[in-house]
């Protein structure tokens, strides 16, 4: 069929998409329930919500990754693409954390960054763990970066990178701002794309 050189069709993608929903759900439930709580505006709980919300696909994702290296297959860009979202998981955490004692105000607009990273601090690590396993598979960073752009799941993670926090801007200048545990999901999850490269790569 295909020249033996290109990537798969699917490259495990489809393994992917099915993580996304359930960080979802789960940090909107965490965000309801710390509300009737009366958290609304609790540190630990936006820690909680924002994790389940914009990195609890990437927990499963780092499962999924894990047992394809127990399992012994031969690596996939689906596999390193998981293992990056997941070393890429706890940063935001320092970046919320040195924030907060930095006195930046994470409700208003010069605290935008941070459901950014919380949402695509993953999505970044996962672009770069693409481009050193497109690296190792060509020999070469000229042959690596003519495969990373010629790669649709690769290209479509990039433009999220660059689009996602032009928005989460502009919705802070026209007001938004997440003072309750629920807002802060909601935010949180509109900006985590991050299941939009896995559909892509699913789709081709």
């Amino acid at each position: 069929m295909g020249d033996e050189d290109e990537l798969p069709e699917s490259e495990g993608f489809e393994e992917l998409i099915k993580y996304t929903i359930p960080g979802y759900v789960l940090g909107l439930i965490a965000g309801l329930f710390l509300d009737m709580q009366g958290y609304q505006r609790s540190p630990v709980g936006q820690w909680l919500v924002r994790t389940l919300s914009g990195e609890g696909e990437s927990i499963l994702e780092g499962i999924y990754s894990l047992r394809q290296r127990f399992l012994g297959g031969a690596g996939t860009m689906a596999e390193a693409y998981g293992w990056g979202k997941l070393f890429g998981l706890a940063v935001p955490w320092i970046i919320d954390i040195a924030s907060r004692l930095a006195g930046v105000n994470v409700y208003g607009v010069e605290g935008f960054y941070i459901p950014y990273f919380y949402a695509l601090s993953d999505q970044i690590g996962a672009n770069i763990s693409g481009m050193l396993f497109l690296k190792k598979k060509e020999g070469t960073w000229l042959g690596a970066v003519n495969k990373y752009v010629h790669h649709p799941v690769m290209v479509v993670s990039l433009a999220i990178i660059v689009i996602v926090p032009i928005g989460l801007l502009l919705l802070r200048i026209y007001g938004f701002s997440p003072t309750t545990q629920t807002f802060t999901a909601l935010e949180t999850i509109v900006a985590n794309l991050c299941w939009v490269p896995p559909v892509v790569g699913w789709y081709i």
